[in-house]
């Protein structure tokens, strides 16, 4: 496998709404947004509740498990970057607390209904969150 780390590729970009996922990620740690008006997760982070419209969240940290529900290997990245990485798995990630979130899959054969659990990375020289087989 592809050292992640020496990898050329842009890193995400923060903005004021999603600075503490980033911070909390550079930690290797894993934290979502959840209401404290319906009391429901979710993820990506954005202004307002998707479940109750309510503006009215914070930031909890995650247990890191979830489960693979879909994935895909990327053969030919869209990025030259990571074609050094190729081919790699990313995936939908349901996670314990109920969101889904889009990450990097570090396994060499993964499989839908897999346990997963947090692998904080670093990708191009910025530790981001990643899931391996729990």
């Amino acid at each position: 496998m592809t050292d992640l780390s020496t990898l050329k590729v842009p890193g995400p970009t923060a903005i004021a709404l999603t600075q503490p996922f980033w911070d909390a990620a550079a930690e290797g740690r894993l934290v979502i947004p959840h209401c404290r008006a319906c009391d429901q997760s979710f993820f990506y982070p954005r202004e307002i509740c998707p479940h109750c419209w309510a503006d009215a969240w914070d930031w909890r940290q995650a247990s890191g498990q979830g489960r693979l529900t879909s994935f895909s290997r990327v053969w030919k990245p869209g990025h030259p970057g990571w074609a050094p990485a190729a081919p790699y798995a990313v995936g939908l990630v349901a996670l314990a607390e109920g969101p889904v979130m889009l990450s990097h899959i570090l396994s060499p054969e993964p499989a839908v209904g897999m346990a997963l659990t947090l692998a904080p990375t670093d990708i191009g020289g910025r530790v981001l969150p990643a899931f391996r087989p729990a």
